[in-house]
């Protein structure tokens, strides 16, 4: 089972809106979907809030630290509350994917992700859960920093907010440890809706014979 959620972004309402703080949107979110109140913790570097679950309580955590220092408040609350991390799914905004994209994954590599790459040395191993969002990427790595610490276009935003709705249907699945299930949904594309048919196109009715 999933006991800690971290969401990464940058602090400040200078950032709030920027693409690299989608893994703060989500967290939002699930503390809306949970009735969590997030509450500043200083010892823990973050804004946290809890959830009572059945077996043990699920942590929802927002780092206060930049991006690339994020890690020590995420290692300090899995030490303090004993959670392996395996329990761990970090919710991150990721270049790889189109905006609206989401991927449900475990372990692997930080794909240059800062944030990422300071959680992995913070705990010590990569073997933890990672929900990936997708937020597009400008076509040239020269133009990386620039684009993650600005808004994305409406159209973007559109995309990446229904992607976190599509995949915060899954969270009873997550906090209850059912990943293919979870992975599933997540992955899931809805269907696109078909065009009208024009009259042309409409099928034949029979003639109605005259009573």
């Amino acid at each position: 089972m999933i006991r800690l959620l971290v969401g990464l972004g940058n602090p400040g309402v200078e950032y709030a809106a920027t693409r690299h703080n989608a893994g703060f949107w989500w967290l939002d979110g699930a503390a809306r979907q949970l009735s969590v109140t997030l509450r500043p913790d200083r010892g823990h570097r973050g804004n946290l809030g809890r959830l009572n679950g059945a077996d043990a309580p699920v942590w929802l955590l927002e780092p206060t630290t930049f991006m690339n220092l994020c890690g020590e408040s995420v290692a300090s609350v899995a030490r303090y509350f004993r959670i392996e991390p395996a329990q761990i799914l970090v919710i991150h905004d990721d270049l790889d994917l189109a905006p609206g994209h989401v991927k449900l994954k475990f372990g692997g590599g930080h794909g240059g992700h800062n944030g990422l790459r300071d959680v992995h040395a913070n705990l010590g191993t990569p073997d933890y859960w990672r929900l990936r969002l997708g937020i597009g990427h400008p076509g040239a790595k020269s133009e990386v920093v620039d684009y993650v610490l600005h808004p994305p276009l409406p159209d973007e935003y559109d995309a990446i907010r229904s992607g976190i709705t599509l995949s915060l249907g899954a969270l009873d699945l997550l906090l209850a440890g059912e990943m293919e299930r979870a992975t599933m949904a997540i992955h899931a594309k809805p269907a696109r809706p078909k065009p009208p048919r024009s009259e042309a196109e409409a099928p034949m009715q029979p003639a109605q014979r005259p009573s």
